[in-house]
């Protein structure tokens, strides 16, 4: 079918009986009607500045309208929506040529302005866009997935949603918001919480939103929305099970299949209004506990002001509470939160595992992390005396290497210098009394003019010294007297004054001996006083520590064959299939994901060493296996930074070196995905005669790919992830039904699944296909 374009004026009248996707806005930032000549292709996308005026003319009275029609239906829409699906692409630069070629990649799967005219009609099916995974095992449970088609609907209404209330969430609501990631919470947490005193953590027992929970979240959106048509859309699909919303599991925000892109603006929809009460209530305890200035407060002997704080953060469905105030205090607060997610939410808590900790004396897991309140000396302790000492060497090292410079320049100076002393003192015998010739100063010039400014200026002065040196010798102290000094160059009698400074520091060491004392008495009331205020702040402040829980990774490390009984590291046989590039890569998507996931915490060197250590020996065993050689010399060809040449011969590093590993600390504000989907996840390449197909990544084009089937790490273990003593405790699971699956994929698209750059949510998994 041709699809016929034409430009139309933005604000031109629209009458009744047209059909709004004939209609396309120019969607400015500025809502100001633009100028009659400005008109939008309906071919090209949007940014997000003309998104959201593009809904907020919706706006009326209080409440959006008319989305679905008006918005969600209009070709730039949902092309943005595919925009938004659509992965990194090779060789493609960002410009303008992007639209159209985004625009034929669609129209080879589905009609877009069709899509648009069926969901503003409202007959769009919602139920012929889903696909049911079967399991690979009799007793294992079935999947639905959404097609690409009913991916780029659930993106568009991801994007309305996200417009219409991110600016009204609250600060501490983190998680599927666009800078407020994991890692920002963490930033929060330890730069914000003062002195926190009690906490507890909300567990949910494992629930999936039924129909209560649907109608629920349905009745928050209509008081911000009044569209009859995008309620009945988000109703169709959690009954259909394309989306799903299960709390107290471990696959909200991990990249899994399972998730839709739906779940964290709903989760973050659903608990809202709970958010905001408890806005309410950390502002009102505020008021009744300012906070004071140092110097507005009147100190009392021993006694320090506490005020009552409460801090809430909560990421999708986990939340923690502190609060720095009394125990009774924390368990008024706790009875409330459990009252309004029971009664008001319809949720059910688990009251065993929602407990009452003391955040001096236990820790708390919260985001895959373990927290604790701790004096401020163990974040940063002091120096030991061993450090002190080794630190007290080292710069007596620097000021030795510094001193044997100057001297060693000195010397050299003196040197060269003396080489022409004798035509000096030639010259001096010839002249008359002992008036410092400057002629011979001049020849001395001459004679090193094509030396250095800076090398000249040292022997000047030297040969001033030598000459003030000479008749002190022979004539007296006469400089000392002023009608002498005011008939020489201020050169020489500075030259002077200097060595007598000189010889009066050492023939004489009073003074100095008085300075090293003032100064030793300085140093020794300063460290004084920092230890007073060390002291001061361990007695009457705490902060905030936050661990990678090092038991777990050890743990997930063993379960995933990294490493034997003993700890050591050992091969994984399942990869000898794969090139050894592909071998690099799996490890090294493992290893950076860990390294981003835990950059923040207090005892990153511990990751660090499983990283450097059992991953990258697990991976020189692995490649040594494969190619029949020993660990020596695997190290010898890749190197211990795991080097790979390709086809042309360069040389790529995909896993981190050591001395990357080593300067990697808490430096960005991201929201990094665990490792689980990674660790749980092996692509085996199959040898098929299954003619090409087209890459399953997004919109992605390209026939040159490549079969791999999916192993799952729980399937090849033979255990349930759900019962802990057999799993890791909090590490999630990708859903068993695309195990043996097969996914005809891209070289560029493997490498970035392999590298972690892309999950399984960013590929067509109802795409797969069936290889024997």
């Amino acid at each position: 079918m041709i699809i016929h374009f034409r430009r139309i004026n933005p604000l031109e009248f629209r009458s009744p009986n047209r059909s709004p996707l004939t209609l396309f806005s120019t969607l400015l930032q500025n809502p100001s009607p633009p100028p009659k000549t400005q008109t939008q292709n309906p071919t090209e996308t949007l940014t997000k500045p003309q998104l959201k005026a593009l809904v907020l003319t919706q706006f009326s009275h209080g409440k959006f309208s008319n989305l679905v029609s008006n918005v969600l239906a209009l070709p730039n829409v949902l092309l943005t929506a595919c925009q938004n699906l659509t992965t990194s692409q090779p060789n493609i630069a960002l410009n303008s040529l992007d639209s159209q070629s985004l625009l034929n990649s669609v129209s080879r799967r589905f009609d877009i302005e069709e899509m648009g005219r069926q969901l503003c009609e409202n007959r769009f099916d919602i139920e012929a866009c889903c696909v049911t995974m079967m399991p690979s095992r009799m007793k294992g449970e079935s999947l639905v997935l959404p097609n690409l088609k009913l991916k780029v609907l659930i993106e568009a209404i991801r994007m309305v949603l996200e417009i219409v209330y991110d600016e009204r969430f609250v600060t501490f609501s983190y998680g599927g918001r666009v800078g407020m990631g994991r890692h920002t919470a963490i930033r929060y947490l330890k730069n914000s919480v003062e002195n926190p005193s009690w906490w507890f953590s909300v567990t949910f027992d494992r629930e999936r939103f039924d129909d209560r929970h649907v109608n629920k979240l349905c009745l928050f959106i209509e008081e911000k929305i009044k569209d009859g048509s995008l309620i009945g859309y988000i109703k169709r699909l959690f009954e259909c099970e394309v989306v799903g919303i299960e709390l107290g599991g471990c696959y909200l925000g991990r990249g899994f299949p399972q998730e839709s892109g739906l779940c964290s603006i709903l989760i973050n929809i659903y608990f809202n209004g709970f958010d905001k009460e408890i806005q309410d209530m950390r502002l009102q305890k505020n008021q009744e506990n300012p906070k004071f200035k140092s110097e507005q407060l009147v100190w009392m002997s021993g006694l320090f002001y506490k005020p009552v704080k409460m801090y809430v953060v909560r990421y999708l469905d986990e939340i923690l509470v502190i609060t720095s105030g009394s125990k009774m205090l924390t368990m008024d607060f706790k009875n409330w939160v459990l009252k309004y997610l029971e009664g008001r939410l319809d949720l059910r808590v688990d009251k065993m595992m929602t407990a009452i900790h003391s955040a001096v004396s236990e820790n708390i897991s919260f985001l895959g992390m373990e927290l604790q309140a701790v004096p401020p000396s163990v974040l940063h302790p002091p120096m030991t005396e061993k450090a002190i000492r080794a630190r007290k060497k080292y710069l007596r090292q620097k000021e030795v290497r510094a001193l044997e410079f100057k001297n060693a320049r000195e010397r050299n100076r003196k040197i060269l210098g003396m080489k022409i002393l004798q035509h000096v003192f030639k010259k001096l015998k010839q002249s008359d009394g002992f008036k410092f010739d400057f002629q011979i100063e001049n020849e001395v010039r001459e004679i090193f003019r094509n030396w250095t400014d800076e090398v000249v200026q040292d022997f000047l002065g030297s040969l001033e010294e030598r000459w003030e040196w000479h008749r002190m010798l022979t004539a007296g102290d006469f400089l000392s007297l002023r009608h002498i000094r005011d008939q020489l160059p201020q050169d020489l009698v500075d030259a002077y004054d200097k060595f007598q400074e000189q010889v009066d520091k050492y023939l004489s060491p009073v003074q100095a001996r008085k300075a090293l004392e003032k100064e030793e008495k300085r140093v020794e009331e300063e460290e004084e006083r920092k230890y007073a205020k060390s002291t001061v702040e361990d007695l009457t402040r705490l902060c905030m520590k936050v661990d990678a829980p090092i038991e777990l990774v050890r743990k997930a490390v063993k379960m995933a064959g990294f490493t034997n009984n003993m700890g050591r590291p050992r091969p994984i046989k399942l990869l000898i299939a794969l090139e050894d590039a592909d071998i690099i890569k799996w490890y090294a998507g493992i290893g950076r994901r860990w390294l981003d996931f835990f950059c923040c915490c207090h005892n990153f060197k511990n990751v660090k060493t499983v990283v450097t250590y059992h991953l990258r020996f697990s991976c020189i065993l692995t490649l040594a296996e494969k190619h029949e050689s020993t660990k020596r010399e695997a190290i010898k060809h890749y190197t211990k930074d795991l080097k790979v040449s390709d086809f042309k011969g360069n040389e790529e590093v995909y896993f981190p070196t050591e001395r990357e590993v080593k300067m990697m600390g808490d430096q960005n504000l991201s929201d990094p995905r665990p490792v689980d989907g990674a660790l749980s996840l092996a692509l085996i390449r199959l040898a098929s005669d299954e003619p090409s197909c087209s890459c399953i990544s997004h919109f992605c084009d390209r026939m040159d790919t490549v079969y791999y089937r999916v192993r799952l790490l729980q399937n090849r273990l033979n255990v349930n992830p759900s019962v802990e003593d057999k799993w890791v405790p909090g590490m999630g699971a990708i859903h068993e039904s695309l195990n043996q699956k097969c996914l005809p994929l891209c070289s560029h698209h493997i490498n970035d699944l392999y590298m972690g750059n892309i999950t399984l949510q960013d590929i067509d998994c109802t795409a797969f296909v069936d290889v024997d």
